[in-house]
């Protein structure tokens, strides 16, 4: 009988590339999402590049928030573990709208761990945020690393990771892995998945990507001042797919081991990348001419900030495999095979 793993957000940008990776490598998924940022065409496009495989994929339209339809859910279906991606994300927006973000990120969890508990379930995988390191002084950052988030979206992340850490003090049947992403671009090399925010792009490549196509006429580039190679901030960019391995590594590494506690991760690639030079590998790969203008720094945004990869690499057998050129490639494919993501142009903003 295949492992059954509840996916929460599995039909925005990661979770989708996630279980996609999930079914292919034979397990049963269970997807729940509120849609407020996502699109069930994700899961049906998900099911369809699965094959065989898309058989296995479930797809519920749930809030965290709702107790009664997370109870049934788990009442009707045994999870062997939970990967736990449904949140908002937008840093600008936390600041402008923290309640928002402090309702939907952590009471939404905590809905969620409650149900685990009175089900019974407690394997998480958690998707936490390099934004729980702040502004490193030192860079790479390690696991070990000081953390101090600077944003509202970047403190739910920090509170739920508290909150895991507590239940696990107080539970020891609890296996939690909590992995913090670094930059997250790209999309599955058949062009058919890929990030589609709404509304305004918040992260580079979406931005770039909209340029691209012609959405958008120039990209705004956040400080040029900064004490890098070219002014512009460095960040670890990591594959999407590359990303959704590591939640296989470290659902294997929960199944693996009985009392692993609750343990933490970074995801990248362990080197840093400028904002400039992202956007010269994106002219590179597409051929296109992205228009730079120059915009003062954005309150909140670190100046350097990449991962040491060497934990993940050693405990749970996973590196990243792709490099700039593959992540811009593959971006680029799905920007020209969706320039609407997975809307038309009357349905975005």
């Amino acid at each position: 009988m295949a492992r059954r793993i509840l996916v929460t957000g599995g039909a925005g940008y990661i979770g989708s590339h996630t279980v996609l990776q999930l079914l292919l490598a034979g397990f049963g998924v269970v997807v729940v999402d509120n849609l407020d940022n996502s699109s069930e065409v994700a899961v049906e496009r998900v099911t369809a590049i699965a094959g065989k495989y898309g058989k296995n994929l479930t797809f519920h339209r749930i809030d965290l928030r709702d107790k009664d339809a997370l109870d049934k859910l788990f009442a009707s279906t045994k999870f062997d573990a939970v990967v736990h991606f449904a949140g908002l994300k937008a840093v600008g927006e936390s600041v402008q709208k923290p309640l928002l973000y402090y309702n939907n990120n952590i009471i939404g969890t905590i809905a969620l761990l409650e149900a685990m508990v009175r089900h019974g379930c407690k394997k998480l995988v958690f998707s936490s945020s390099a934004t729980v390191y702040g502004w490193p002084k030192k860079v790479p950052c390690t696991e070990e690393s000081p953390l101090c988030a600077m944003n509202p979206y970047g403190r739910t992340k920090l509170m739920i990771e508290d909150i895991c850490r507590d239940i696990h003090r107080a539970d020891k049947d609890w296996n939690i892995i909590l992995l913090r992403y670094f930059n997250p671009i790209g999309a599955h090399p058949s062009g058919n998945i890929g990030e589609d925010p709404r509304g305004f792009p918040n992260n580079l490549m979406p931005f770039v990507q909209q340029v691209a196509v012609g959405r958008r006429p120039t990209l705004t580039v956040f400080g040029n001042d900064y004490s890098t190679k070219d002014g512009t901030g460095v960040r670890d960019y990591i594959h999407v797919v590359d990303l959704a391995d590591g939640h296989i590594a470290a659902l294997q590494k929960l199944f693996k081991a009985s009392n692993l506690g609750c343990e933490v991760y970074n995801l990248g690639t362990g080197k840093g990348t400028s904002v400039l030079e992202m956007v010269a590998a994106f002219e590179k790969t597409s051929g296109k001419k992205i228009p730079v203008v120059k915009a003062g720094r954005r309150h909140g945004d670190a100046e350097i900030l990449y991962a040491s990869t060497r934990k993940a690499e050693k405990e749970l057998k996973w590196k990243a495999k792709y490099g700039i050129e593959e992540m811009c490639r593959d971006q680029w494919n799905w920007a020209k095979k969706n320039p609407w993501g997975y809307g038309s142009p009357d349905s975005t903003s």
